[in-house]
């Protein structure tokens, strides 16, 4: 070929590079955020179900991640308080992220320490991880034009997807040979570094002109303006997770080996949330946010209903079909459905509405993520997943109907 010919490619390439390269730095702090929440709490069921664990104490695991649904009771601080030499949300993101490091460096020397202190140093970990979330999710806000934050959703879930590869798939997966303390000190220093692109992110010159700080209000005065929202979401996250949490805990009771369901839980779940990622922004520009969440929600209602019947037949393989049917569906509904999230959130205090949309809604839904493997172990699996799917149904409805709503009222506000 010839250069000439040449030129236009790397023109294209170069157009590329420019668009790709504003999203690093929310690519890289969410690799973090898959990283160190899928090596802390999402190999650890697994092993311990494989390990002959009760199904409800297995379920009891969830509560690793219970800051993430508190967020909303510090996020006023965050968007109140300015920490000292760096920009305010760059300075938030580097003091919990550095926490972060901190916390697992410590627990890299306790591989023999009593379970609950090592439980407790997890949930700080997590609740430093979701500090940093609600930050960087008011940075998006704050900076970033509505137009490109499904390009920011996408990168997000991109990098969370790729965290958890790392943090489940690598580090959980060579954890028989790498160790306690070097798969812990791994994990903290992939923190550090996926830290310093955000460093250089130009959050002075991009914030909108005239945000500044409110008088103090606190997260529970938002709750009457975002209570249908936070309820919406609520019900979706809870029965989302009805629908698809459990799904490897079933594996392993239909015989599927831990090597295998590790494998789905470590490399195909974020590789297919990855990809699904890419393309769910088109997707949502040419079908319409509400119409694709309906369509992801059918796919996985489909899957559900599948997984049912494999589990009433005792059939590996088809549950296992069901599961990479629900990744995929599901999949596509994460960039929607956090685009809107961004949206709502927009605000004077978009930390505070992150953490109340997100936070409050995942605390909302985090009883029935502890009892779902308990109920499941009640029921039987195939009685427990057909009962999900009317749940979901309802839920999944009810949050296509609020989103409908907010994009009927934006289209009138700029009639």
């Amino acid at each position: 070929m010839s250069r000439a010919a040449l030129l236009p490619v790397r023109a294209r390439l170069g157009d590329l590079v420019e668009g790709v390269r504003p999203l690093a730095p929310f690519f890289c702090l969410y690799v973090t955020f898959g990283l160190t929440l899928g090596f802390l709490s999402g190999g650890a069921p697994l092993i311990l179900r494989a390990r002959g664990t009760d199904l409800s104490e297995v379920g009891l695991l969830q509560l690793i991640n219970l800051p993430v649904g508190l967020t909303f009771l510090w996020a006023a601080v965050l968007d109140r308080v300015r920490l000292p030499l760096l920009a305010h949300r760059i300075g938030w993101i580097v003091a919990a992220q550095g926490a972060t490091a901190a916390l697992l460096a410590a627990m890299s020397f306790g591989e023999g320490w009593p379970l609950p202190v090592l439980l407790g140093l997890a949930v700080a970990a997590c609740a430093c991880v979701a500090t940093m979330d609600i930050a960087l999710e008011a940075l998006v806000v704050e900076t970033v034009p509505a137009g490109r934050r499904a390009y920011v959703a996408s990168a997000k879930l991109c990098g969370a997807s790729l965290g958890g590869i790392l943090g489940v798939g690598v580090l959980v997966g060579a954890y028989d040979s790498l160790g306690w303390r070097a798969a812990v000190l791994a994990c903290a220093a992939m923190d550090l570094a996926c830290l310093l692109p955000i460093l250089a992110y130009p959050e002075r010159r991009l914030r909108r002109r005239g945000d500044a700080p409110e008088r103090w209000s606190g997260s529970f005065g938002r709750l009457r303006h975002l209570a249908p929202r936070i309820l919406a979401l609520g019900a979706y996250f809870a029965a989302a997770y009805l629908v698809s949490g459990p799904n490897t805990l079933a594996l392993l009771d239909l015989q599927v080996p831990l090597a295998e369901v590790g494998f789905l839980t470590g490399s195909v779940l974020p590789a297919v949330n990855l990809v699904m990622a890419l393309v769910a922004g088109g997707l949502a520009v040419r079908v319409g946010t509400a119409r694709l969440i309906v369509l992801g929600a059918l796919g996985v209602l489909a899957s559900g209903a599948l997984m049912a019947a494999a589990c009433a037949a005792g059939s590996a393989p088809v549950a296992i079909a069901a599961t990479v049917l629900n990744f995929v569906c599901g999949g596509m509904l994460g960039v929607p459905v956090f685009n809107m999230i961004y949206r709502w959130a927009q605000g004077p205090r978009p930390a505070t509405d992150y953490a109340l949309l997100f936070g409050a809604a995942f605390f909302a839904a985090m009883p029935l993520r502890v009892a779902a493997a308990a109920l499941a172990e009640w029921l039987g699996w195939a009685v427990y997943f057909a009962a999900a799917l009317p749940v979901y149904a309802a839920a999944a409805g009810g949050l296509a109907l609020m989103v409908a709503r907010t994009l009927r009222g934006d289209q009138g506000g700029a009639r």
